[in-house]
């Protein structure tokens, strides 16, 4: 019996000499050993023969959405044209703002009495005539600082300009602005009538300079380009 263990156990580690003998070999049973860490590292890279249930990497993909960059470009678009159209409409106006006259003619007519001595007093304007209800025109741009009532005009509209310049509108029929209102130049504000002291309808003009002196309308309105 004793015999017979020794023996068993000299075959045991034979055996294993052996099959360790195997692994240091590549040519043993067709199998080659991985050398290092990159050889290994390599053997899981894209195009290499991965162990099988090894996992498998994949090159990210990114999907690009045709619609929404079409949808960005178009807003983009947008916003340029609008700003384009608001450039467009900006210069239009200061182009118009420019070329807009900014003395006008009163209102349309026969002008039948000047500035001066007239029946034993002083008339401090000019007269147009014409019908009932024609149109009177804001002369210049200013504020509107007078409209209803008044002695003498039956109905007046007094506008003030920006150096301080008045102007006059009597004998009114009707009038369309108030006290306080911006006004331009060429602008309806009344209509010709023959109210307060007036022998038929007209519209009365002055003007007064610095808001109190009152000087002759024709020369004024003929200094900026409107004669009558």
């Amino acid at each position: 019996m004793v015999v017979a263990a020794v023996a068993a156990g000299a075959f045991a580690a034979a055996a294993a000499g052996q099959t360790l003998q195997s692994f240091g070999h590549s040519d043993s049973d067709g199998v080659t050993p991985l050398a290092n860490a990159t050889d290994a590292s390599a053997s899981f890279a894209l195009g290499g023969d991965a162990p099988a249930g090894a996992p498998e990497l994949v090159p990210a993909v990114h999907y690009t959405d045709a619609s929404a960059e079409v949808q960005k470009l178009n807003a983009s678009l947008q916003v340029t044209q609008d700003r384009e159209a608001r450039a467009a409409a900006a210069a239009k106006a200061a182009a118009d703002e420019a070329a807009r006259p900014k003395t006008c003619l009163p209102a349309r007519g026969t002008f039948t009495s000047g500035f001066g001595a007239r029946w034993g007093v002083t008339h401090f304007g000019i007269d147009i005539a014409n019908s009932i209800g024609t149109p009177i025109y804001a002369a210049s741009d200013g504020t509107v600082i007078d409209a209803g009532p008044a002695s003498g005009f039956g109905l007046w509209v007094r506008i003030q300009l920006a150096d301080g310049t008045i102007q006059v509108y009597g004998h009114m029929n009707t009038f369309s602005v108030h006290e306080g209102q911006k006004v331009k130049c060429g602008q309806k504000i009344a209509e010709i009538g023959d109210r307060g002291q007036a022998t038929g309808p007209h519209l009365h003009f002055e003007v007064w300079l610095n808001g109190t002196k009152k000087i002759d309308p024709r020369p004024w309105l003929a200094a900026r380009g409107v004669s009558l």
